[in-house]
């Protein structure tokens, strides 16, 4: 669940009294987007997206105008334009219109949850603007903080002197940064970014920090969230037609979070744990279909559902079933395993076999048991299958999968296409 710019960033803002831009929306008036000009005499015309997506100044995503037939032409180059993220082609559907804010300072400012740190984290830099990667790590401050304290003003000051902030930022933002903490920890954010935050020189000048763009993410078990009272529309409408199927399945008991990393993928990798799914979206790369985390031990009726709808979209095209996730301390292996084999089976009875090679890796309460009743499920398939206990390291029976991938592509499937008496090729 993310959210990007300032049309739903502002209001989201204003909970903790961060200045931000002025915006208008899509159904800005000639007269109200000629007013905002007079006042600002520079805006900005940037498309609207639904969800997290990034790299839209890169992409020349962002128009400038200080005249109302600027304007006016750059809504229309933008109301609907298509951008590419990723692997993830996403599509406007309106525009804003932003005051400029005139300032010689920017600013790049966030709060994460850090897997390094395993706490709350700052990260903030005065050579805000660009993308946090191209900056040298010296003027780059990262900073772990208490959640149960939350970010002081002092860790805030600490961290500009450290990174040689211009002493005229450091005192407003001091003022104003530790109150987005508030909106991360009483909202159910996961993450908060603002970049660039422009320090806008006022009477004597003083400089306020203005907020000029805005991305987060929500945990969507945090009921937290629900308080801001947004529109659901807001995370559904880029949510491909497997994810929207997955997250009906939401329950109080079992995670089910997935997200489409590329259509084209060869690999099905359902993954228990945020950490192992984290190593394996990454190592795998391209060729993995999508990134998910169905830990929590989820009961077997649920487990087969999510496994149901994965096999129902993904399993065709899949070269391995790769079911893989780190030693559990409370997911019952056996239930979620049977649950799996009895969906697969369900699969090749329903749509009849594909060529498939299941690989599994993973720890945990009954899971000699579980290995044993999916083997069996493999064997009566005819399916080659390999399993990895505890004791093996994730990393490297990835690498096993990326190996067995390539076989597939190359003549593995053709072969095992025919020993399954299928008249089809690679």
């Amino acid at each position: 669940m993310n959210i990007t710019g300032m049309l739903y960033g502002a209001p989201l803002l204003k909970h903790v009294d961060f200045p931000t831009s002025e915006v208008l929306g899509p159904g800005a008036t000639e007269d109200e987007i000629q007013d905002l000009i007079d006042r600002y005499k520079l805006i900005l015309i940037k498309p609207v997206f639904r969800g997290g997506v990034g790299k839209k100044g890169k992409a020349g995503l962002i128009g400038r105008a200080s005249d109302l037939k600027s304007a006016l032409k750059e809504k229309e180059r933008l109301y609907f334009i298509e951008h590419q993220h990723g692997n993830a082609r996403v599509k406007a559907n309106g525009v804003t219109f932003e005051s400029g804010v005139p300032a010689e300072h920017e600013v790049y400012f966030a709060i994460t949850d850090s897997t390094h740190y395993r706490a709350p984290t700052m990260t903030l830099t005065h050579r805000g603007g660009v993308d946090i990667e191209e900056l040298d790590k010296h003027e780059v401050a990262q900073v772990p903080f208490e959640a149960l304290t939350g970010l002081k003003a002092f860790v805030v000051a600490n961290a500009l002197t450290d990174i040689g902030a211009p002493k005229e930022i450091i005192s407003p933002l001091v003022q104003h940064l530790p109150k987005l903490w508030e909106l991360v920890h009483h909202y159910g954010m996961t993450t908060l970014e603002l970049n660039p935050i422009r320090m806008r020189p006022g009477r004597e000048g003083r400089l306020t920090p203005v907020a000029c763009d805005f991305k987060c993410g929500f945990d969507r078990d945090d009921p937290r969230w629900q308080r801001l009272d947004l529109q659901d529309h807001l995370f559904a409408a880029d949510a491909s037609g497997f994810e929207q199927e997955v997250n009906q399945l939401r329950t109080h008991q079992g995670q089910s979070d997935v997200f489409v990393i590329n259509e084209n993928g060869t690999i099905l990798a359902p993954t228990f744990g945020g950490g192992a799914n984290s190593l394996v979206t990454e190592v795998l790369g391209e060729a993995a279909i999508i990134s998910s985390d169905f830990g929590g031990n989820p009961p077997y009726e649920k487990m087969k559902a999510v496994a149901r709808i994965c096999y129902k979209h993904w399993l065709d095209q899949a070269n391995v079933l790769f079911i893989i996730g780190g030693k559990s301390n409370n997911t019952d292996i056996y239930e979620t395993f049977r649950a799996m084999g009895d969906a697969l089976r369900e699969y090749f009875s329903s749509h009849g076999p594909t060529p498939l090679y299941v690989v599994v890796g993973r720890g945990g309460p009954n899971l000699v048991r579980g290995m044993g009743a999916l083997a069996e499920t493999c064997e009566s398939l005819n399916l080659p299958y390999r399993f990895f206990g505890f004791d093996s390291a994730i990393s490297e029976v990835v690498n096993y999968v990326k190996g067995i991938d390539e076989w597939m592509k190359a003549n593995g499937r053709a072969e095992i296409a025919a020993h399954l008496n299928l008249n089809r090729g690679a």
